[in-house]
């Protein structure tokens, strides 16, 4: 049932990510790389940079290789061909085309002017490499990443953000994404499209309906930026596959994993139990697993299903309880409205998106009702003091946590009225 849902989601969402990779012109080059892939191995050994495969497969992306394309090397190799260590940057501008809420700093023609300049200036240099990876873990509903690049650096980089995918997992699939990494092109062709200057660092810019990424400049050091923008390509293709794509984190303390929504403010304190600071998990019935790499857990490749949810709200009014049990449909209803100390953040989503917070919310009741994962509301704002990981997993084991219900005021109508003017229906399921 829940499938069925996230299916009809995607088809009538405004990504249609999937729709433009089945063009025929996509169509008669995959059938090409599939053709050629298995001599790309034993052509690279003899050699090394060249493969039929490979570069049919980045024609099909708008980069023809002028001289070497070098696909998934090691971090020795990229080492070896000049690759550095970038310092790390933030805040680099973010434009996001076809996510929801919010008009798009970037038009579908400017995106399609970009991705020529880019991808022209890529085929003029004389190597590019290569590495394919994936978006979360969970074998049937990954997302998987082709990363594009005029220098080994942005690969060393970007290399640690994916997971590993198997060989030739990328050129099979139906629905990849594509990271275009142009460190050399002019960082002025921001303003030559349109977009504005934006100086030496570069800038982020992504297309859902193309299920493509352009990271300009030093953009690809921007690794916050850089996730947010590949969780929001990831989500339509990891959804439509099975998987929930939630902005959570995982506490993992033992054979026990919690699902943690929390503030910011609430995060420093739980940081030793944390799998990644991180917002970004795929949740499904084989289990749960990080949207992204991380380097505490790298080895680790799935973790059981949660054996609790935790939505963390900061209110310091005194009408939230420090800790009250939730029904599933309460559950939805109060992950919908992300509650903190007098402001709302539906779904705890604070990123762009490309799937509606009302349809996550439907998802996570469906999976929470299916999976039989008991939630709990905890206010981490409650009493001044700082919630530690280890006092969240207490909670959970406790068998003493009564239901919810507020102290008093008038919080439910605040909600409400939030939750009825954001939405045009609320389930009737969804309860306060």
């Amino acid at each position: 049932m829940r499938n069925r849902f996230l299916k009809r989601l995607i088809r009538t969402s405004s990504s249609s990510s999937c729709r433009f990779l089945h063009s025929s012109r996509r169509n008669k080059v995959s059938a090409c790389v599939i053709e050629e892939e298995g001599e790309t191995v034993a052509s690279l050994r003899e050699n090394p940079g060249f493969s039929y495969g490979l570069n049919w497969g980045l024609a099909g992306k708008g980069v023809i290789v002028k001289d070497k394309a070098f696909q998934n090397l090691k971090s020795s190799d990229l080492l070896q061909k000049g690759a550095t260590i970038a310092e790390s940057l933030s805040g680099l501008p973010l434009h996001v085309r076809g996510t929801l809420g919010g008009t798009s700093t970037i038009s579908k023609a400017q995106y399609s002017k970009l991705l020529k300049q880019v991808t022209t200036h890529m085929s003029s240099i004389s190597n590019i490499f290569v590495h394919d990876g994936a978006i979360g873990l969970l074998p049937e509903s990954d997302a998987k990443v082709r990363v594009i690049s005029d220098t080994p650096s942005a690969v060393l980089t970007l290399s640690n953000v994916l997971w590993e995918t198997p060989i030739r997992a990328v050129s099979h699939d139906s629905c990849p994404l594509t990271v275009y990494a142009a460190t050399s092109v002019s960082t002025a062709v921001g303003d030559v499209i349109g977009l504005g200057a934006y100086g030496n660092n570069g800038f982020i810019a992504a297309d859902v309906e193309r299920s493509s990424l352009v990271l300009c400049g030093k953009a690809f050091a921007d690794i916050n930026g850089t996730k947010l923008a590949l969780a929001a390509l990831s989500e339509p293709v990891i959804s439509a596959r099975g998987g929930l794509p939630l902005s959570a984190r995982l506490l993992v303390s033992g054979d026990s994993t919690v699902l943690l929504f929390a503030p910011e403010n609430a995060i420093e304190s739980c940081a030793d139990l944390l799998v990644s600071a991180n917002t970004g998990i795929v949740l499904s019935s084989q289990g749960v697993a990080p949207l992204f790499r991380t380097k505490k857990y790298s080895g680790i490749n799935l973790y059981n299903i949660p054996s609790a949810v935790i939505l963390a709200t900061f209110d310091s009014s005194g009408s939230i309880p420090s800790v009250s049990k939730l029904s599933p449909d309460q559950a939805a209803y109060h992950f919908l409205a992300g509650y903190q100390n007098g402001e709302f953040v539906p779904a705890y989503a604070k990123g762009p998106t490309s799937i509606g917070a009302l349809d996550i919310a439907k998802a996570l009741l469906s999976e929470l009702k299916e999976l039989l994962i008991p939630t709990f509301l905890v206010n981490v704002g409650h009493g001044g003091k700082n919630v530690t990981g280890n006092d969240l997993f207490k909670l959970v084991r406790s068998a003493k946590i009564a239901p919810f219900k507020p102290k008093g005021g008038d919080l439910q109508r605040k909600y409400d009225g939030f939750l009825s003017g954001k939405f045009q229906e609320i389930p009737k399921e969804f309860s306060f």
